[in-house]
């Protein structure tokens, strides 16, 4: 079993990521609406089999980019056989992470971080490379679900994540979730 297989969700699981009961609990759109405009470059790490990928690469439009990173391949072939043959394929970029490192050189204006910080096992060594890649007016939305995360947990992500350079401009309420959008300090 590689280091990936014990931290991340299995390719093989990844139906229980994105289905119809998901879809209603936690809306992409509803979500995403606030933080995702037309010709943004947006990032979804441990995008998994697209739940959020897809519906960001609608609200950036034509002129905008989604770039799917996952640590799985299996899971970027998922979005991959998704977005195949639609308007769409042509606004997502999938992106293998390293073990360690996001490894994305370009800069983005939005990272989505949903249900997948909990998983980071140096966490301050992602927020550098987070920070590193943020446009300046960037933002970045962490959701975690509070069944893996506890409240101090979250908090002290947050507190990672502030010794990283970002700071906290909202802390909005998702259904049962821990929620937080930073920028840059």
């Amino acid at each position: 079993m590689s280091k990936i297989d014990t931290i991340a969700c299995p390719v093989a699981l990844s139906g229980s990521l994105d289905n119809r009961i998901r879809r209603w609990l936690q809306n992409p759109e509803k979500i995403l609406r606030p933080y995702v405009k037309v010709g943004m470059t947006v990032l979804d790490v441990g995008c998994g089999p697209g739940f959020f990928t897809l519906e960001m690469a609608r609200m950036v439009g034509k002129s905008g980019r989604v770039i799917a990173a996952d640590l799985q391949e299996g899971m970027l072939q998922k979005v991959k056989e998704k977005v195949k043959g639609t308007d769409l394929e042509e606004r997502i970029f999938l992106h293998k992470c390293g073990e360690d490192n996001i490894e994305v050189l370009e800069l983005v204006d939005f990272v989505l971080l949903f249900y997948m910080v909990h998983e980071v096992p140096n966490k301050e060594h992602f927020f550098n490379e987070i920070r590193t890649i943020l446009k300046p007016q960037g933002q970045v939305l962490i959701v975690e679900p509070p069944f893996h995360v506890s409240k101090s947990a979250f908090e002290e992500t947050i507190r990672i994540a502030r010794d990283a350079g970002l700071i906290v401009i909202e802390r909005p309420k998702m259904f049962f979730s821990r929620a937080v959008v930073l920028k840059q300090g």
